[in-house]
């Protein structure tokens, strides 16, 4: 792989990761966050949706008008979402079921569609997938993590087995508990990126 490439691929995963550092798609990741398994389940999901629409537009993109390339995009990424939902749906039915409303609205993501928009309309077939995998793998360890990090402090267990005794800090399994995960783990990357800086 060459070094532009690697920089393609590799960018989303930290540098340009879309949650800590573009603090895109929001909504699914404070939302579906309550617990490690449904960070990573729906990141799956988004990457899934991600790639597979990266390739279709960068294969499509001299086939779709301007004027409407937008609403093609998401007629794209609405058919693998629709895909996805369905999978989810016959074989991961106690995911399906709490992730909820926040599958279908993958569709309106805006790292997707700004994935398609700024990326995959641009580029070859393979920097799209690269793009899209570095972006995919990059937004499904954010919301691993910052799930991992609610469900610890919030229900003493990590993936679904507890590894400790009583109750923890119900704060993190509600909503204001992803806000304060992801502000404290922002924090951290921002204090880290500076010290690489200097």
């Amino acid at each position: 792989m060459n070094e532009n490439r690697k920089s393609i691929f590799t960018r989303g995963l930290i540098k340009e990761n879309a949650v800590f550092v573009m603090l895109l798609g929001l909504c699914p990741v404070l939302g579906t966050t309550t617990s490690a398994i449904n960070g990573l389940g729906m990141g799956i999901a988004t990457l899934f949706v991600l790639v597979l629409s990266n390739l279709v537009v960068s294969m499509a993109k001299s086939f779709i008008p301007d004027k409407v390339r937008i609403p093609a995009y998401i007629v794209i990424i609405a058919s693998f979402v629709t895909i996805i939902q369905l999978l989810m749906q016959a074989y991961t039915p106690a995911l399906y079921e709490s992730l909820g409303i926040f599958i279908p609205l993958i569709v309106v993501n805006c790292l997707i569609l700004g994935r398609a928009e700024a990326f995959a309309s641009k580029n070859s077939l393979l920097d799209s997938l690269l793009d899209g995998l570095g972006m995919g793998l990059g937004f499904t360890f954010a919301l691993t993590l910052l799930g991992a990090i609610r469900e610890i402090l919030g229900s003493l267990s990590l993936f679904g087995f507890s590894f400790m005794e009583g109750d923890g800090m119900l704060v993190f399994v509600l909503a204001p508990g992803g806000f304060l995960g992801l502000g404290y783990i922002i924090a951290v990357m921002n204090r880290l990126t500076k010290k690489k800086l200097k």
